[in-house]
């Protein structure tokens, strides 16, 4: 048993490059195999998941205003915080346009919902080339990795989306333009801030398992918080149409969880000095 263990060690050790090449093509064939199985459910339930979840914030019913209207009438507030989005219309200006659209809706969803098998594909390709410490720090990692992707769609397609979605179409700046949009770029725009945040959203996890394998450390997080602050803005422009607003709402949510990375940053380090300090108190007793 231990001389198979020993030769599979040493087979990965002379792999060369062209090798490690074609072990990457396998990994990513299986990935985008999944994105296909996946992004079926997309092609076939296309004009559902256009209606109830894409176009979603564009409707009276949508689950977040029934929600604040809720709360607005529990709190006393009357019908403050009760949303009526805007009317839209869309347009398909090409005459390709919609079945491109049922081609990249198919995608969105494959990749969306393939996300976790894709993730431990990447993490199969990965997990070899590092140290037995670094295995042990990723433990639970496909799990963690996959919940925060998804809280943070759900996040920014329930809050964010809505507000950005509702303030953009109802913008106005003269009464001789009147707001119409084109139906790829509603789409565009949806599938930017969802994937967008969704991808964001991977920071806390990201500096706990750092953290683990010793790459980062809450003092560097805190001297680094200014540079953080820069980028995260700079993050939120890109997400974001150029608009003040819009960029805030998408920054307080990042800078807050670079505060909480900071957090699980100090609690990681604390469960590793933990750890360490066992084995002493062992030998004492």
């Amino acid at each position: 048993m231990f001389k198979r263990i020993f030769a599979n060690n040493n087979e990965k050790a002379e792999m060369t490059f062209f090798d490690h090449l074609e072990e990457l093509r396998g990994h990513l064939f299986r990935a985008a195999v999944a994105i296909v199985v996946f992004g079926i459910i997309g092609w076939v339930y296309t004009n559902e998941i256009l209606d109830k979840i894409v176009f979603g914030p564009t409707n009276r019913d949508f689950p977040s205003y029934i929600a604040l209207c809720k709360i607005s009438h529990a709190t006393g507030l009357g019908d403050k915080l009760c949303i009526v989005p805007v009317d839209i219309v869309f347009q398909n200006h090409v005459l390709t346009g919609q079945i491109m659209l049922q081609f990249k809706l198919a995608f969105i969803v494959g990749l969306v919902l393939g996300f976790p098998y894709i993730f431990w594909e990447f993490w199969r390709f990965v997990k070899p080339a590092l140290k037995p410490k670094e295995v042990r720090g990723a433990r639970g990692i496909i799990f963690w990795v996959s919940f925060q992707f998804f809280l943070g769609i759900c996040f920014s397609y329930f809050l964010m989306a809505p507000f950005t979605i509702n303030f953009l179409a109802g913008y106005t700046v003269t009464t001789k333009a009147v707001n119409q949009f084109f139906i790829d770029d509603y789409f565009d725009l949806m599938t930017q801030i969802v994937i967008g945040m969704g991808v964001l959203f991977e920071l806390p996890v990201l500096i706990f398992f750092l953290t683990k394998i010793g790459l980062i450390t809450p003092t560097f997080l805190r001297t680094y918080r200014r540079h953080a602050i820069v980028i995260i803005l700079v993050l939120a422009a890109v997400i974001t149409p150029p608009d003040v607003i819009d960029q805030l709402i998408v920054f307080t949510p990042l800078y807050l969880l670079y505060e909480i990375s900071i957090y699980i940053s100090v609690r990681a380090l604390k469960g590793m000095e933990d750890k360490e300090k066992e084995p002493e108190i062992e030998e004492w007793s």
